[in-house]
């Protein structure tokens, strides 16, 4: 069985900084591609980026380019989403997402494992 657990959501002002944190139970988190993903209020969940199972390669959404960043420690079965110069518009749930495959995706239902979720904040 694997578990997902997020951690480190809140409330932060625009243009604040916020790191999300995802920690994977067991002992095989480096076959697992692992993604972020977000659903706002009254839409639907959104991919937000993806990180290879080495850590060498990184995807993200046109919408949080050049702003998040997530990156893994497969020593410690972690991945963040660092995310600075935060929008009113990335207030949203964010959910963490692992991938039995070496192939990334950004699809939802690529996915095998899913944590609770974080809230995250942004007021104006």
């Amino acid at each position: 069985q694997v578990h997902v657990v997020e951690s480190g959501g809140g409330l932060v002002q625009a243009g604040g900084s916020l790191r999300l944190s995802c920690a994977v139970s067991g002992r095989t988190f480096n076959r697992y591609t692992m993604g972020w993903f977000r659903q706002a209020p009254g839409k639907e969940r959104e991919f937000v980026a993806h990180i290879t199972r080495t850590g060498g390669s990184t995807y993200y959404a046109d919408s949080v380019k050049g702003r998040f960043t997530i990156s893994r420690d497969n020593a410690k079965n972690t991945v963040v989403l660092q995310m600075n110069s935060l929008k009113p518009e990335d207030t949203a749930v964010y959910n963490c997402a692992g991938r039995d495959s070496p192939y990334p995706s950004t699809r939802l239902n690529d996915y095998d494992y899913w944590g609770q979720g974080t809230q995250v904040t942004v007021s104006s």
